[in-house]
């Protein structure tokens, strides 16, 4: 049963995107997010309710912006407005001086602020205005209040194409009502919302000067990346630390699909897992240790971060320092499960797991619509990841999709509409000054630009780096290669709005 729900679906996103972003659980479609998406049951309310972040208490002011739900017709239903979210922060701005837009993700605005504190650290460098512009669908960007997902009439409004056009729009409202239109726009996104800024600046060179695309799986889609590499990314992520770690891992699957078969199994298991209500199904289970294994992998961070969950520094190495601890008799199930605890219960707050039903605290449950339509990423598990192995089956995953929503995805929209395959060629013809930064640890950069295309068009690569790691913000204990390729990051947006403003005056 297990192997068939598998077989059923994607991966994330992004989290959430993220995630938000998100990204990447075999059995809900959910998790077939990329950068920070997360699964129903994974995620919590993170440090960031209010309009400030935790790191430096620099608040941000929210405005909410008339936007128009749809850009590309004419019909009367397009000129329907809803009010889109966004947080602005002036304190270091000068007027003319230049504009940081975050472009929003799949979850809420104020929570990608939480943890985007780069763009809060170099904002006195450049006397920056910083803008974080909420996605529509999601937070309280809602265009039809709380019956926008009730139908895909509704939420036919929610795609990629929309969500950019909607940036383009309120960045020129915004720089015609502060009187500073020649202020150049830089924009930035991690996980889709890396995305997004990439092409966003392919979309609407006119507005952006330039792009930041943090762990920004682009090539994600159609056949441009192997199937297998995001779960081999996460395996192989395991395996350099320990292969005993890994191994256990890879044997607890067998455990547990054993446990399923056995007449009081699933109270067994509900037991041993210390869920809060008896478990329904052994699925449920899965996926929790699945979750915790691949988003542990995405924020493998040098230093405790609080994204998705509380961890400590490098959580791969502490979660394999647990399954290595414990005596050869316990089993491989009850390893694993003490291992993702760590990602759960790291601050040891939590007397009990909600297994099977965890809250979306940060909105993010758009994704499964966009998953469903144009973000089709198909993945797969190989016979060498630690995960059970399974093949994408889009038929199985259509059929998902239209017993949901009555869609049918478009699995080739995203490269029909944006490139992909000799994205090289294009960007090189088409594209100038775009940032794509990626850590080797973090499985989406798998699927992201590894390779300087032009000398505008550059890739900065981390062999340790993680989730968009270059986005958090700087602390002591930051080591020298991610200090150093924040130190690039800045040099080459510097050598944009120094040509930019030598342009201007010429």
């Amino acid at each position: 049963m297990m192997m068939m729900m598998m077989m059923m679906v994607l991966i994330p996103l992004f989290l959430s995107l993220l995630s938000l972003l998100l990204f990447t659980l075999p059995a809900t479609l959910a998790s077939q997010s990329p950068p920070v998406f997360f699964p129903r049951a994974t995620y919590q309310s993170s440090a960031l309710e209010q309009n400030e972040t935790p790191e430096t208490k620099i608040p941000y002011k929210t405005q909410f912006f008339p936007q128009i739900l749809d850009h590309f017709t004419y019909k009367p239903r397009s000129y329907k407005i809803f009010y889109q979210k966004y947080l602005i922060n002036s304190q270091f701005w000068h007027h003319g001086g230049p504009i940081f837009v975050y472009t929003g993700n799949e979850g809420n605005i104020e929570w990608f602020a939480a943890n985007t504190g780069f763009l809060l650290d170099i904002a006195p460098k450049f006397r920056a205005l910083l803008v974080f512009i909420e996605h529509r669908f999601y937070g309280e960007s809602m265009p039809f209040g709380k019956d926008s997902y009730n139908s895909a009439e509704t939420v036919g409004y929610l795609d990629s194409q929309q969500a950019l056009a909607d940036y383009a729009v309120l960045i020129r409202s915004l720089k015609q009502n502060l009187s500073s239109e020649a202020s150049p726009v830089v924009v930035f996104g991690g996980s889709y919302g890396g995305m997004l800024a990439a092409w966003f600046r392919l979309k609407y060179p006119h507005i952006a000067i330039g792009a930041l695309a943090s762990s920004a799986p682009i090539l994600y889609f159609d056949d441009i990346t192997p199937q297998t590499g995001f779960y081999d990314g996460v395996s192989q992520d395991f395996k350099s630390v320990s292969l005993n770690c890994f191994q256990v891992i890879k044997g607890s699957w067998a455990e547990l699909e054993a446990l399923s078969s056995q007449r009081q199994g699933l109270a067994e298991l509900s037991k041993n897992f210390k869920s809060c209500k008896g478990l329904h199904s052994v699925d449920a289970a899965q996926d929790w240790l699945w979750s915790a294994f691949v988003y542990t992998a995405m924020v493998n961070y040098p230093t405790e971060a609080n994204f998705m969950m509380h961890l400590p520094a490098y959580p791969v190495k502490e979660m394999c320092k647990i399954i290595d601890a414990l005596p050869p008799g316990e089993t491989k199930l009850s390893k694993a499960f003490a291992a993702a605890s760590l990602y759960y219960n790291y601050s040891q707050t939590e007397n009990c797991f909600n297994i099977e039903h965890g809250s979306d605290s940060h909105g993010l449950h758009g994704w499964d619509w966009q998953a469903c339509t144009e973000m089709v990423m198909p993945l797969s598990c190989s016979n060498e990841s630690m995960f059970t192995p399974y093949s994408f089956n889009y038929d199985a995953f259509a059929e998902q999709c239209r017993q949901k929503y009555g869609v049918t995805p478009r699995p080739h929209w995203i490269t029909t509409e944006f490139g992909g395959k000799r994205i090289e060629l294009m960007l090189k013809r088409f594209g100038s000054n775009i940032i794509f930064s990626n850590g080797m640890q973090d499985p989406w950069s798998r699927g992201g630009v590894l390779k300087n295309i032009s000398a505008s068009i550059v890739a900065l690569v981390t062999e340790e780096g993680a989730h968009h790691v270059d986005f958090r913000s700087a602390t002591k204990d930051d080591p020298d290669w991610l200090v150093q390729q924040r130190r690039q990051e800045v040099d080459i947006i510097h050598s944009w709005i120094d040509e930019y403003y030598a342009d201007l005056r010429s």
